[in-house]
């Protein structure tokens, strides 16, 4: 019985040394942790630049591994349909600001659609102020235009008709996409002037009506005199405006 008492004894002690060692180790890494963290704390303080490299890395790891936070503000403007005028050839920037008087429209956004239609150019075979001219008479540059008969979005295209030519975009509901409007749209009038034989005046007008076009109502004309003020403005030349 006292030799079991004895023992009983022992492994209290042991116990109790084993429970008063983890304390101590556990308290002195508790400690060490929130010198490190306040260490950490004061340094990046003292550099902000050492701050700021740290939260990029932070947010790149996040957005590889696609981590959802909504306290982290997503950098939406690597998506948004806008350019710099100072990253634009002079001409061209001089069109989508005189654009921008003209429409009320911000000059970053017609920056990008300026830029855009001088692409499209080379691959249409229309002059990118021919281009512009039949958005601005369309839309007025407002993306999310939609017409009685269903005609849509910068270039007014009718979706119906059409929905096979945004298939490769995504699908329907890329008409409200400011630049896959505009590419669909430039390829459906490139498509008109070609079954008009090249004729720019006869392609507008199967652009607009179809075959069933009798009357234009002004708007070849209205088109045309938009190019000729936007082809004065490249040539460093101010038309007034209304």
């Amino acid at each position: 019985m006292t030799k079991h008492c004895t023992w009983c004894q022992h492994g209290r002690t042991f116990l109790r040394d084993v429970a008063h060692g983890m304390f101590i180790i556990t308290h002195s890494g508790l400690a060490m942790v929130g010198l490190t963290a306040l260490s950490l704390v004061l340094a990046l303080w003292l550099n902000p630049q050492w701050l700021h490299s740290a939260e990029g890395a932070v947010f790149n790891w996040l957005r590889e591994r696609q981590v959802l936070l909504p306290w982290l503000p997503e950098n939406t403007a690597e998506r948004a349909t806008a350019v710099s005028l100072q990253d634009l050839p002079p001409a061209q920037a001089a069109v989508a600001e005189w654009l921008g008087r003209k429409y009320k429209v911000a000059p970053e956004p017609l920056a990008a659609l300026v830029a855009e239609a001088h692409v499209l150019s080379k691959k249409t075979k229309l002059a990118p102020h021919f281009i512009l001219a039949v958005m601005a008479i369309e839309s007025n540059f407002h993306p999310y235009v939609q017409s009685q008969a269903g005609a849509q979005g910068l270039m007014q295209v009718m979706t119906d008709i059409h929905a096979k030519r945004y298939e490769a975009y995504g699908g329907r509901l890329a008409a409200f996409d400011p630049i896959t409007n505009m590419r669909v749209g430039a390829a459906v009038l490139s498509d008109a002037v070609k079954m008009r034989d090249g004729s720019l005046e006869e392609g507008l007008k199967f652009y607009l009506g179809g075959y069933a076009l009798t009357e234009d109502g002004g708007y070849v004309a209205k088109v045309f005199a938009e190019q000729a003020q936007l082809d004065q403005v490249a040539a460093g030349q101010k038309p007034s405006l209304p």
